[in-house]
């Protein structure tokens, strides 16, 4: 009969735990710490009965997209294209093809429909161009004419631009105007200067106009002393509007914005709770990338739950992050799950669609990424169909 020594039994019991412990369910556990005192994210599961389906496949660098009000979706491409989703198929010729100046993180980006766009067809792009050695960004109008987009107007250009940080998200609000998000185009100093359009979220008649109510008298400008803000949309209860923000080596945020104020970039990141800088809702560091994000409404497809969360979307970490918040004034974190994780790579925009699913897009062929079969993809979170749809 053999006898284990102490250090011999040590280890069986050291090996044994290993074990049991590799053959256990994926863990619950946190996807970063936070720097402003909130709970860390739980990396979960989706609720039973939900999926993602791949709508279409065969994309390259989806930034954005958008939902015509007769079924269509407008995605844009980086390299200067916008293509076109009818009827659950992505058709061969592009709606659109824009010379834009495709270099790294620049290129076609934003995309936003006319509140009108039922009548007068007006849609809107944010991209990247070249005017000599200069690069700069511009938001251009485009009108649908059926199967393309034509009659390219530019409302407003020269705003600087870089092959990193150009922000671009563009979205119309609820009182009608477009917003605009740019970044310091690598020049953090512009974030702090007024008389510069960078590093700020800007606010604009649909031509492009200074609206007069807008905080600072006859200029753009709306916040300012941003890094390079990717994402935007309103709350659907206040009405406030919220952007995600990527950090530099920390604090990735998300912020409440309130007209005139300054979010701290370069001066300050995060909730440092400074003097004339606005705090952070969420900061999250180390930092995942924040990339595009929607707020959960039209709740007859995803979880009741879920209704008023803000769900964004994490490049570099790889997963869709779900964020709960506090009312009534909903600018607390209650809860954060991180979803997906790592299941579909890079991940970049986040929008939710009229038929109440939400639509995401991979961006694994941005040359950070490894390109998966079928890359890159639009996607849809909501309930399985019997056939879904992978085209």
């Amino acid at each position: 009969m053999h006898r284990f020594t102490d250090r011999a039994l040590l280890a069986c019991l050291l090996v044994t735990s290993l074990l049991l412990a590799a053959c256990q369910p994926f863990p619950s556990g946190t996807a970063g710490s936070d720097t402003d005192g909130t709970v860390a994210a739980e990396v979960v599961g989706i609720p039973a009965g939900l999926g993602v389906e791949t709508v279409v496949e065969g994309l390259e660098i989806p930034w954005d997209l958008a939902f015509t009000p007769d079924g269509r979706i407008l995605i844009t491409e980086r390299p200067g294209r916008i293509r076109v989703v009818k009827e659950g198929t992505l058709q061969a010729t592009p709606y659109a093809t824009i010379e834009v100046f495709h270099r790294s993180e620049a290129g076609l980006m934003g995309i936003a429909l006319h509140p009108e766009f039922d009548s007068n067809g007006y849609l809107y792009v944010c991209y990247t161009y070249r005017e000599g050695l200069n690069t700069y960004n511009r938001i251009a109008r485009l009108t649908d004419q059926g199967d393309r987009g034509a009659d390219h107007h530019v409302i407003l250009d020269h705003i600087p631009g870089a092959t990193r940080h150009d922000g671009c998200r563009i979205r119309f609000g609820p009182d009608g105007y477009l917003y605009a998000t740019t970044g310091d185009a690598t020049d953090p100093s512009l974030s702090q200067d007024l008389d510069s359009l960078a590093g700020k979220v800007l606010r604009m008649g649909a031509d492009g106009s200074v609206p007069p109510d807008n905080p600072f008298a006859g200029s753009l400008v709306y916040t300012w002393g941003h890094r390079n803000p990717q994402g935007l949309d309103w709350h659907p209860a206040t009405g406030e509007p919220f952007i995600t923000e990527h950090g530099p080596s920390e604090d990735d945020e998300v912020n409440v914005l309130e007209p005139g104020k300054n979010y701290g970039w370069p001066e300050a990141t995060g909730a440092p709770g400074i003097p004339g800088y606005v705090d952070s809702a969420l900061a999250l560091t180390p930092t995942v990338a924040i990339a595009g994000a929607a707020f959960v409404t039209g709740y007859n497809k995803l979880p009741d739950a879920w209704s008023g969360d803000l769900i964004f979307a994490a490049l570099k970490s790889s997963h869709l992050q779900r964020v709960e918040l506090e009312p009534p004034d909903y600018r607390t974190v209650a809860s954060r799950q991180t979803l997906f994780q790592g299941q579909f790579g890079r991940l970049r925009a986040v929008v939710m669609g009229p038929d109440g699913y939400l639509y995401f897009t991979t961006s694994n062929r941005d040359g950070r990424g490894s390109p998966r079969d079928g890359d890159d993809k639009l996607l849809r979170l909501g309930p399985l169909s019997s056939t879904p749809d992978r085209r």
